[in-house]
């Protein structure tokens, strides 16, 4: 049955990693049914996925993203998938932020040995993350709830990460929910952490859909076709966390937590809270604050909502916590 006319597949850049390949491929589902049109995965390998450096060391913002950006300008794929989080803050005029699906939980998650707890693990336990900003935070969290824990600097895919405890070598590891739930081990997680303990990084839990800006028809109409995808809560709620973020001038690698949700009573909803937090590693020292406002209309709005909170956190001493500061 086949048709006398097949379009061209469209191809769809995505890093190697098992959670990358998740991800894009419910994107490439999500696409043949609003397009009607075949959607291959080309795999990209980017930096970050190649450099054995900690994140904070080889300064996070990006790292990810260049090679899959490259391969969009030059042509080699048409549209590219990417975590939110790892999206640089600025926004190339070339490329096109098409769709940001409706978000995934953007909680952070323990999976720790012998189903415990956070507040179950044992005094000294050793908690491993890669995120300077979830070590300010449970270090935090656990000064002033009496607790000892040690944090230990990590890397590596979700099996090299669980890997660690279920090998005895470290107590617990803190993941993302939302790359758990997509790659099907949801169920390995022994304690969601409440985001008044940990707040995610910004635009945790959501993706965004890239391709070029739409300079030729050909590109115009994939924007259009893409853009069915996007969830504009999602997109209003992460644009206010990212300029947070931005405002702050910090990488994706500082200690930064962010979120934005829906307040409303029953089925309306009538405004926006922004939460941000930035901290030391050590957690001694936490710069916590929030701020509401109307739901965004307009994506103006939104960056509004996020530099506003920003003022008030640098105001409290917000930029003396963040170490390097992204040029």
């Amino acid at each position: 049955m086949s048709e006398p006319h097949v379009q061209r597949a469209l191809r769809l850049g995505t890093r190697r990693s098992r959670l990358a390949m998740a991800q894009s491929g419910q994107v490439a589902d999500a696409v043949r049914r609003v397009t009607g049109r075949p959607v291959e995965l080309v795999e990209i390998t980017t930096y970050g996925d190649t450099s054995r450096e900690h994140l904070a060391q080889i300064g996070g913002t990006g790292v990810f993203v260049t090679a899959l950006r490259d391969a969009l300008l030059g042509g080699e794929v048409d549209f590219a998938v990417h975590s939110l989080k790892d999206l640089p803050t600025a926004q190339p005029d070339d490329l096109a932020l098409a769709a940001i699906p409706k978000r995934e939980d953007p909680r952070d998650v323990l999976v720790a040995r012998d189903g415990l707890t956070f507040t179950e693990l044992p005094d000294g336990a050793r908690v491993g993350t890669g995120s300077p900003r979830r070590m300010a935070q449970l270090n935090a969290y656990a000064r002033s709830h009496g607790l000892s824990i040690e944090t230990v600097p990590i890397r590596g895919n979700v099996d090299t990460r669980i890997g660690y405890v279920r090998k005895g070598e470290l107590d617990a590891v803190v993941l993302a929910a939302a790359g758990l739930t997509r790659i099907g081990r949801i169920d390995e997680v022994t304690d969601f952490l409440p985001v008044d303990m940990v707040l995610p990084a910004p635009g945790q839990g959501a993706l965004a859909i890239e391709c070029r800006a739409a300079n030729t028809a050909e590109d115009a109409h994939l924007v259009a076709a893409l853009s069915e995808l996007d969830d504009p809560y999602t997109r209003g709620a992460v644009t206010a966390e990212r300029s947070l973020l931005a405002a702050l001038e910090a990488g994706c690698s500082a200690p930064v937590g962010a979120l934005a949700d829906l307040l409303g009573d029953g089925q309306i909803v009538k405004e926006m809270r922004l939460r941000g937090v930035v901290g030391t590693t050590d957690g001694s020292t936490l710069v916590q604050l929030s701020t509401t406002g109307p739901v965004p209309e307009t994506y103006d709005q939104a960056m509004a909502l996020g530099r506003e909170l920003a003022a008030e956190m640098l105001a409290k001493g917000a930029a003396g916590l963040m170490g390097e500061r992204a040029h």
